[in-house]
């Protein structure tokens, strides 16, 4: 290459607008939970590496500036305190796992509060949607939270909608489950930028992330957590459904094996789970073919035949129809999926 070409190149390049750095805040609350929190931060390091130039600036935020103690005992030094912190694009609030309610003082509301009103763009991580509902910053926007904890929220704040999702981006609302979802989330909201597709694709790759869930994936929350030890005999029938998915069974069978009518059976589905007994086995089989259509290099037949599919025409139905997307389609949007 020239040297002439070179300089024309890097005068063009120069010359390019580049995007405006962003500053997105981390508020770390005491006992803050650390794979919530480092998740995140390394994502936006990895979309800066991806993209070859500083796209993120990340600081950390605490009521004071001393040192704050996570949940694992690492204790971690704020960049700003509240009240000399830098003007903000996003600010993600760091929660508690379990929830400690008398964290967040009137203080850390008020400046929550301060930020909505600027219109800065609030999120959550793990519990962080607590602090957020707490601020009565939630009202109106569907939010998530860790599996523990949802019933909890539902029950302190009966006004905001709450899913079960792993994430969920609501307009200038971010929130998510916690752990390796905040990277998930993460990615979506990079993806989402200008030419920011392809920068999150690669900063997956540098994260070893071989596949980047969207915002339509449920948190799988342990069945015992929704029934306790209150209903073995529903928690046995789910049991039975989750090791027949490639030969059904039938609901009559299904009652009968545990001294049921089949209509106690949908009372116990319709009461406990919202859903009724076929729809329940039909999601089950339908999350199972997408583990296999995401993890595996089977063919589409053979994936519909193991789950109970009469044929591959029947299952694409099924499973456009739930997921939004055909099989085929799935597995070619590849590891990120920019919903």
């Amino acid at each position: 290459m020239s040297k002439t070409y070179t300089k024309k190149n890097a005068t063009a390049s120069s010359s390019k607008p580049q995007p405006p750095i962003q500053t997105i805040g981390f508020l770390v609350l005491p006992n803050f939970t650390t794979i919530g929190f480092a998740s995140a931060i390394e994502t936006l390091r990895m979309a800066n590496m991806a993209a070859h130039q500083m796209l993120y600036k990340t600081v950390i935020i605490a009521a004071s500036h001393d040192p704050v103690t996570a949940s694992s005992g690492m204790r971690i030094l704020p960049d700003y305190s509240i009240d000399d912190a830098p003007q903000l694009d996003t600010v993600f609030v760091v929660g508690t796992n379990p929830i400690i309610s008398n964290h967040g003082s009137r203080v850390l509301i008020n400046w929550l509060r301060k930020l909505a009103h600027q219109r800065v763009p609030l999120g959550g991580i793990c519990t962080g949607s607590h602090l957020l509902a707490r601020a009565d910053l939630l009202k109106g926007y569907r939010c998530t939270i860790h599996w523990e904890d949802i019933e909890a929220l539902k029950e302190r704040f009966p006004g905001i909608i709450i899913s079960n999702q792993l994430f969920e981006l609501d307009r200038d609302r971010y929130t998510c489950s916690g752990g390796v979802a905040s990277m998930d989330m993460t990615l979506q909201l990079v993806a989402r930028e200008s030419g920011g597709t392809a920068i999150a694709a690669r900063a997956a790759e540098l994260l070893l992330c071989d596949r980047v869930r969207g915002e339509r994936e449920q948190q799988r929350v342990p069945l015992r957590m929704i029934l306790g030890s209150t209903q073995p005999k529903l928690s046995q029938v789910v049991a039975i459904m989750e090791a027949n998915l490639e030969e059904t069974i039938g609901l009559d069978e299904l009652a009968s094996l545990n001294e049921l009518s089949v209509r106690q059976l949908e009372r116990l589905f319709h009461k406990y789970l919202q859903r009724t007994p076929s729809q329940y086995y039909l999601e089950l089989r339908l999350s199972r073919a997408r583990q296999l259509l995401l993890r595996s290099e089977s063919q589409v037949r053979d994936i519909a035949l193991s789950c109970g599919f009469a044929s591959p025409a029947h299952f694409s139905k099924c499973y456009s129809r739930y997921f939004g997307v055909s099989p085929m389609g799935e597995r070619k949007q590849g590891s990120l999926h920019c919903t």
